[in-house]
Parts: structure tokens; sequence; C-alpha cells
């Protein structure tokens, strides 16, 4: 099964998901960041206390802790990339599944694709990179080198229809 879809001038590359396991961790503590403050804040005003900033402090703390949980744990769920091989541009935006981010384009004249070698050497990983001039855009999704060489040449042989 290959990480990568080709299809007319749209590239997406596909995380592996990690572990049910670990994925499942992942979400119990994201969801518990947000509602465990949140609920220590209801039992204290039941119990009398008076609200103060610390509790506004916390929530945020927790907050944010809690939103970097779940983007990480988001990511390894459905975690995709696309790249949009359209002339004037490329378009690349991240997708998280329930919400996307980090969309970025540069100028399609003469784009060089190549792989950044990342992990173990052993393991025979990159991810793919792409560059015009000096403006760059890396993969986050790491995938096998042989499959990064394979789209390459799919995408090249498709730059000459574009």
């Amino acid at each position: 099964m290959t990480q990568y879809e080709l299809t007319e001038k749209t590239v997406t590359l596909k995380v592996r998901k990690s572990s049910i396991f670990v994925r499942g961790i992942m979400f119990f503590f994201a969801f518990a960041s947000f509602i465990l403050p949140l609920t220590g804040i209801i039992i204290a005003m039941i119990n009398g206390k008076r609200f103060h900033i610390g509790f506004l402090i916390g929530l945020f703390l927790f907050g944010l802790i809690g939103f970097y949980l779940l983007r990480i744990s988001l990511w390894n769920t459905y975690g995709e990339e696309t790249i949009k091989l359209r002339k004037p541009t490329i378009e690349y935006e991240a997708n998280y599944g329930w919400f996307k981010d980090g969309k970025r384009s540069i100028n399609f004249n003469n784009p060089v694709f190549s792989i950044d070698k990342i992990g173990y050497e052993e393991d025979k990983t990159g991810i793919l990179v792409i560059e015009e001039g000096t403006e760059k855009i890396e993969s986050v999704v790491k995938m096998k080198i042989c499959e990064i060489e394979e789209l390459i040449e799919k995408i090249k042989t498709l730059d000459n229809t574009l």
C-alpha cells in the first residue's frame, strides 16, 4: 500500500496511522485536559469558593495542552497533505481531519523535486521537497525513499502535460 495518491494535478500524501492504543491514550488526555479543569472550577464554585483569575489561568494552560494533544492525535489518525500542481502556483495544505493548517503556495516555473532523508539510515525514509528558486515546500509525511522516487517520476511525467 502506497502512502500517496496522484489524481490529475493533485498529490495527496497520507500519514501512517499509529496504533489504536496510542491514539486512544492521546485522545483521552487531550479531552481530559479540557474537561478536568472545567469540572474542577464548577465543583469549587458549587462548594462556595469564589471565582478568581487562577481558574482562568489554569483553564487557559490546560486548554493549550489539550489543543496541542488533540492536534497530534488528529494528525496521527486523519493526517494528510495535499499538493496541487496547478500553473502558475503549487499549493500545499495540511489536513488534520477536523481542520486544515499550513496553507502555502509557491510559483510554478521550474520546480525541483527532491528527497530529504530523515530518521535512521536503515529505515530508508525521507520527505518530499519541492523547491522553486528560494521558495521551498517540505512535506511532513515520512515515506519510504523508493515511494518518493516513484512519486517524483510520476509527477515529472505529469509535468509535461501541465
